[in-house]
């Protein structure tokens, strides 16, 4: 942690919605003029795609029918402590972008699923922003959770997670409903490990839970819609929030425990706005009065 150059990072897995919270996040960068280096996740991956699907099938032909992205033998994970630490000590570091399709890869003339060079940060950043499967893994080796100032887990129930990643992967990405079920299957012990016990370490989580039926979410032909869920937002330390004031600003909330408040699903963002704003609000002054500008 450091107040001088201060870190956010997002937690979650494929499918769990992570990217709209970065979409609140930049919203409130971009009003409040803060200038943020921004780290994508994937970038972290060891292997680009098209290597990855080669290992993956000499794994497969070896036996192994759990070789998945979530699991640190095929991710960067000394890499990305390494950067967290850097930048909360310097302001500095390296990072890449991950290729994910033609629009993306277009402007640097490579194939998608490519990685960029490792390039440095760009300089006077105010904050490191990051978004991703690893921000608060923890192994014998590395520790990842420590170096975030604000650490936040979006963690869906299981089945709206799966449905979520069904209706992207078949939709967006092509991919058949088979096809997603067994990366589903073949992630399932590296999730267990290495994503779950992230969120007990996080500081605050959003966890959607949908008021609809998803007990099938292999048949379900929509992601249930905001308004068809709540969103249940828990904080590790509760001191300091004013859950008064998120109740009588948030219409239909409640208290479900002492640290825990419930939002309808549409209400997400707002929640996220009169949570976070006084918090990055805080930050940005603490920094000030550290590197002597206050």
């Amino acid at each position: 942690m450091s107040e001088r150059h201060p870190i956010i990072a997002i937690t979650g897995s494929s499918g769990a919605g992570t990217s709209s919270v970065t979409r609140t996040f930049q919203n409130i960068f971009r009003r409040d003029k803060i200038t943020a280096a921004i780290i994508e996740g994937d970038s972290f991956h060891r292997y680009d795609r098209k290597e990855m699907r080669q290992r993956q099938a000499e794994a497969e032909a070896a036996g192994d029918r759990n070789f998945s992205h979530f699991g640190p033998e095929n991710n960067l994970f000394a890499e990305l402590e390494n950067l967290f630490a850097t930048y909360a000590q310097t302001g500095g570091g390296k990072r890449r972008l991950y290729l994910h399709d033609p629009i993306e890869a277009a402007p640097y003339k490579q194939e998608p699923g490519t990685f960029t060079p490792w390039e440095d940060l760009p300089a006077d950043t105010e904050l490191l922003f990051y978004e991703g499967l690893h921000g608060a893994v923890v192994t014998d080796d590395i520790n990842i959770a420590k170096h975030p100032d604000l650490l936040i887990g979006v963690v869906p129930v299981v089945n709206l997670e799966w449905i979520q990643k069904l209706y992207r992967d078949k939709n967006v990405r092509g991919y058949s409903a088979e096809a997603v079920t067994d990366t589903i299957l073949r992630r399932m012990p590296d999730y267990v490990h290495y994503i779950c016990p992230q969120f007990g370490h996080t500081h605050v989580n959003f966890q959607r839970v949908p008021v609809v039926d998803t007990s099938n979410p292999f048949i379900a032909r929509d992601i249930p819609s905001p308004d068809e869920s709540m969103v249940v937002i828990r904080f590790a330390n509760p001191k300091g929030i004013d859950f008064q004031y998120l109740l009588n600003m948030i219409k239909d909330s409640f208290m479900s425990r002492a640290n825990t408040i419930v939002v309808p699903g549409g209400k997400m963002e707002l929640a996220m706005q009169l949570i976070f704003t006084p918090f990055i609000w805080r930050m940005m002054e603490r920094r000030k009065r550290a590197l002597g500008v206050l």
